[in-house]
């Protein structure tokens, strides 16, 4: 199990107790300031201190270090459930498949989300681990598999933006990451394209994918999505616009 963390000092604690049934449990802790290498080793896991080159190369490393038949990737604000343990713990017995997509249940606030995209919110993270890999994206890398996957029922718990405060932090690491890895892919952005994206992102979450059936919260996740689009998208045009004064180099620091 290899859980890449940096201050979860909070959170570490309880998502390692969830995967209690695992072989190992490596935590990359990328420079932590607070308590979380502490709280991961007495929780049982084993730490290793190192830089963060991006999230998918440093689930690289976290894969390369394992030794176990089976690689299980999380966050640290993500749980395994009793059910999901179950369904694990049969899956990796079975030949049918070299990796598994596990469904997310998140939460805004406190509040878990039914609708807007969030669910099921399938996601690779059981691999066989000589089969396992992980896309070097600066953002949202994901696990890869060199074989056949297949998909499990019982979700994570991901309890994803718990205060208002995190919302608004990750709304700005998020817009920039994702701007950065359309940057080195070549992406371009504009004004217009950015006022665009941003309104559509709130069209298709709050209407075309039923986040107003989650009430309140719903359309605070749709206007979550539409402003993080949109700062996505301006970030770019400012990296990719030499009039403007946001260079590329300034978005790396």
């Amino acid at each position: 199990m290899i859980i890449a963390a940096k201050n979860e000092g909070a959170q570490i604690g309880e998502c390692i107790n969830s995967v209690s049934f695992a072989d190992e449990v490596l935590v990359l802790d990328s420079g932590s300031t607070d308590d979380t290498a502490t709280r991961a080793r007495k929780a049982g896991a084993n730490v290793h201190t190192t830089d963060w080159p991006g999230y998918g190369p440093q689930q690289q490393r976290g894969i390369n270090l394992a030794t176990s038949d089976w690689v299980l990737s999380l966050d640290a604000d993500e749980r395994i459930t009793e059910h999901l343990h179950d369904e694990i713990q049969a899956a990796i017995c079975r030949p049918d498949f070299d990796g598994y997509f596990l469904p997310r249940h998140s939460s805004l606030c406190g509040v878990f989300i039914e609708h807007g995209g969030w669910r099921p919110d399938y996601t690779l993270r059981l691999v066989r681990r000589p089969l396992a890999g992980f896309t070097d994206h600066f953002l949202h890398a994901h696990m890869t598999v060199n074989g056949k996957a297949g998909h499990l029922k019982s979700p994570i718990v991901h309890y994803s933006y718990r205060t208002l405060d995190d919302l608004l932090e990750k709304m700005n690491r998020y817009s920039k990451g994702a701007a950065i890895d359309s940057f080195t892919r070549g992406g371009s952005s504009s004004l217009t394209k950015a006022l665009a994206k941003g309104i559509w992102a709130f069209v298709r979450t709050y209407f075309v994918r039923q986040g107003f059936r989650d009430g309140h919260i719903g359309l605070v996740l749709a206007i979550y999505n539409a402003q993080t689009t949109y700062y996505k998208y301006l970030r770019l045009w400012m990296m990719t616009n030499d009039k403007l004064k946001e260079t590329p180099k300034k978005f790396f620091k």
